[in-house]
């Protein structure tokens, strides 16, 4: 035992554990049982972003962990705020991002027994479902080696959320200082590589020189992993074209000759030989089954865990190790399993991809009174591609979807968007997230529906002076805003907003930047500007509320009524 009598106390512990691991950021909401947590946390050099919700904190700190493959944190109240957050912690671990969400809990000996605490909830086992791993702690020399395991299992692996229960008891628990220093430590390669084993390349690399109509599908794990140089070379030396799935945009420029994206649909059914670099073969990808895939295709996968291969159908070549590892044994392997760049098959996809860019710029270049989709993405496009390196974040159904296929990428993880889950809200927490994370700015495409989950942000993002633009898709609806109300009274139809709303009145109101824009070129100036200032900015781009698909590309998931009102 030191006979150095100082004292400390769990919020202070905690505060030093995330110091020692290089933690510079917190995002969250206070109030009991973590506010000190949080003014410590400051006066410690560790900044703090609050905001005012929590799933909006949440999703900031899993899109930081995303960007700077590190866990990214998250502070919460007990119960219902541990709840909101947890909605961005269960988002995060289905997508693979590294993210921590700390919440304080209420009186463990209360909660067990079921009296009635204040905000009583057992919050670790209600976690655990959601999370890659889920702890409590209940005594403060423990608050260390919590936090390492949190670490070590938020980014070990497939990344993913972990939950770290901090009990009004343990925050309020007083120590020895230089006992409780004694606790605290830096975790020590805490994602080490997984190197995939050589056979395993070897027959995947056999396969695809066999293959005469090979295609690559990258994800955001390849984006995640940082191979793209890798993947840019292995790509490029072979001559096999890929299609980036959404997150992974900008891993190569989307201008790139390979890109087969303006031919998906062909490449996907036509491919004899499918590497899913990255990539999950989930709903996104139909399963790889239905009317887009053919029953003979073979698959190679790339996955840094091994019970996603042949989850959905055979792979005939799986290679489970990292990402990074993987494509660097891919592109040393080149050097004695060589692969003939598949000339034919290039040729009939860039005839594809010719016929759809001309169906395409026939739909950008149509000039309408109210604005669509189409045109006022394609000044949108004109514009951004002068800014490369923005990060765009982007969530709506049809402005998701169409802004996907128009908003070109050039640099990797700059595309920020909702996800496996295809979840709304996002928008508001990633671009605070990356914001915050880069200091670059941030170019924000929103639907007004997804908007209005994370709207309030706005304030956040103007409290902390955020270089952050967003542009606001208003057509007064969910997908669009000309429904009827079938049974004939004064309440709107269910997908029905207010299309006269003026979002750009709101940030105004918090001292940013409002315009309203209904030309394309009204558009052009005030992104520029927006850019530019480095100023939180907010464009109410009215467009017409007749267009638009329910569902956006997917409504075959949505089921329909047989019975016709």
């Amino acid at each position: 035992m030191s006979t150095d009598q100082t004292l400390t106390d769990g919020m202070h512990i905690i505060v030093d554990a995330l110091k020692k691991n290089g933690i510079e950021t917190i995002f969250g909401v206070v109030g009991i049982p973590v506010t000190d947590l949080a003014r410590h946390a400051q006066a410690e050099g560790i900044r703090y972003i609050g905001f005012r919700h929590e799933q909006s904190a949440g999703n900031a700190a899993a899109i930081s962990g995303y960007i700077n493959q590190k866990p990214g944190i998250c502070l919460t109240v007990s119960a219902p705020g541990f709840l909101n957050g947890m909605v961005a912690l269960a988002n995060a671990t289905t997508n693979g991002f590294p993210m921590i969400q700390i919440s304080g809990s209420s009186d463990r000996a209360i909660i067990d027994l079921q009296q009635g605490d204040y905000e009583e909830l057992d919050q670790m086992n209600i976690a655990k479902p959601f999370v890659k791993a889920s702890y409590r702690v209940n005594k403060p020399e423990d608050l260390g080696i919590a936090l390492a395991r949190a670490i070590r299992a938020s980014v070990s692996g497939r990344p993913g959320g972990v939950y770290l229960d901090l009990t009004t008891e343990v925050l309020a628990a007083v120590m020895n200082k230089a006992d409780a220093d004694k606790t605290i430590f830096t975790v020590e390669d805490p994602a080490p590589k997984q190197l995939p084993s050589p056979a395993s390349v070897d027959k995947a690399l056999t396969l695809l020189a066999n293959a005469k109509r090979p295609l690559i599908i990258l994800g955001k794990g390849a984006a995640y992993s940082r191979a793209e140089d890798n993947i840019k070379s292995f790509i490029e030396a072979t001559g096999i074209p890929y299609l980036p799935m959404s997150m992974a945009k900008g891993l190569l420029p989307d201008t790139h000759p390979q890109s087969a994206a303006s031919a998906r649909s062909f490449a996907l059914s036509n491919a004899d030989v499918v590497v899913l670099m990255g990539a999950r073969l989930n709903w996104l990808l139909g399963h790889g089954k239905g009317k887009n895939w053919s029953p003979e295709t073979q698959f190679i996968q790339l996955d840094i865990d091994a019970t996603e291969i042949d989850s959905n159908r055979p792979i005939t070549a799986p290679v489970v190790g990292d990402i990074y590892s993987s494509m660097e044994a891919f592109v040393k392997g080149l050097e004695t399993i060589k692969i003939q760049s598949p000339q034919d098959w290039t040729a009939s996809l860039d005839e594809h991809k010719a016929k759809n860019v001309e169906k395409m710029a026939a739909k950008l270049n149509t000039e309408t009174s109210p604005l669509n989709y189409f045109n006022a993405l394609r000044a949108i496009r004109d514009v951004l591609v002068d800014h490369k390196d923005v990060y765009v974040v982007n969530e709506g159904a049809n402005t998701l979807d169409n802004a996907r296929n128009i908003i070109d990428m050039y640099q990797p993880r700059k595309r920020l968007d909702c996800g496996t889950w295809g979840v709304m809200g996002i928008g508001m927490g990633y671009a605070i997230g990356a914001a915050v994370s880069s200091g670059l700015p941030v170019v924000a495409i929103e639907g007004d529906s997804a908007f209005g989950f994370s709207g309030m942000e706005i304030e956040t993002i103007c409290r902390y002076k955020l270089p952050v633009t967003i542009l606001l898709f208003n057509n007064g609806g969910i997908y669009r805003g000309d429904g009827v109300n079938l049974h004939g009274d004064a309440d709107p139809n269910p997908t029905v907003l207010m299309e006269a709303a003026r979002y750009d009145k709101m940030i105004e109101a918090f001292g940013g930047i409002g315009y309203h824009a209904t030309t394309e070129a009204e558009i052009q100036q005030a992104l520029k500007a927006g850019i530019e200032s480095g100023k939180p900015t907010l464009i109410n781009i009215a467009i017409d509320p007749t267009v638009g698909t329910e569902s956006g590309h997917i409504g075959n998931l949505n089921p329909q009524s047989i019975i016709k009102d």
